[in-house]
């Protein structure tokens, strides 16, 4: 099953039209802003049809597949996916794959601006959720060498301030942060 995003709002400020078999996903993908695309369609191979859309137009493809091994993996970026997605998810998942491939945060399903290193820090939190994600890594992924011992701390109270809460980015001292949870919900992913 092949899910196309960009009908009038839904849930997590998203809409989405449902389409059953490769060949509707093709016929539909031009009216698309993102195409989540299971890979096992009942008609068509699901890596043809993603090569199909590539060679068309630039709208982003998440590919989704029961198949969460390297070599089942490999395939769907080299058809032309941008990400992939291994069944079963939860929600957040790829809405916040999603959200990376617009670079927008949506808490509480409202846009904010975030920097494009607070973005990469609220994105590396977001794509390990429940997960505390230690200093070295952060400073690592998202500065490189480029950073002082204040950086991170700096960039997190930015992005309290940014997302309306303390909540959002949790502090477990003497080891790192995990994104916090919001009014029941995860933080969200990104910023255009």
């Amino acid at each position: 099953m092949s899910g196309l995003a960009g009908e009038g709002p839904g849930r997590q400020g998203y809409a989405a039209q449902r389409v059953a078999t490769g060949r509707a996903a093709l016929d539909a993908y031009e009216r698309a802003d993102l195409v989540l695309m299971d890979l096992d369609l009942p008609d068509l191979d699901g890596l043809g049809v993603c090569r199909r859309i590539r060679a068309g137009s630039a709208v982003p493809v998440i590919a989704v597949t029961a198949r969460g091994s390297e070599p089942d993996r490999v395939p769907g970026p080299q058809a032309g996916a941008d990400d992939y997605v291994v069944k079963p998810y939860g929600l957040r998942e790829p809405v916040a794959r999603v959200d990376v491939s617009a670079r927008r945060v949506t808490p509480d399903g409202r846009p904010v601006g975030l920097t494009r290193e607070e973005f990469d820090l609220v994105h590396l939190l977001a794509a390990r959720p429940d997960t505390v994600v230690p200093r070295k890594r952060i400073m690592r992924e998202v500065w490189g060498d480029a950073w002082s011992r204040r950086t991170i701390d700096t960039h997190i109270g930015n992005i309290r301030g940014t997302l309306g809460s303390p909540g959002w980015v949790v502090t477990v001292r003497g080891v790192g942060f995990p994104l916090g949870r919001q009014g029941g919900e995860s933080g969200a992913a990104s910023e255009r």
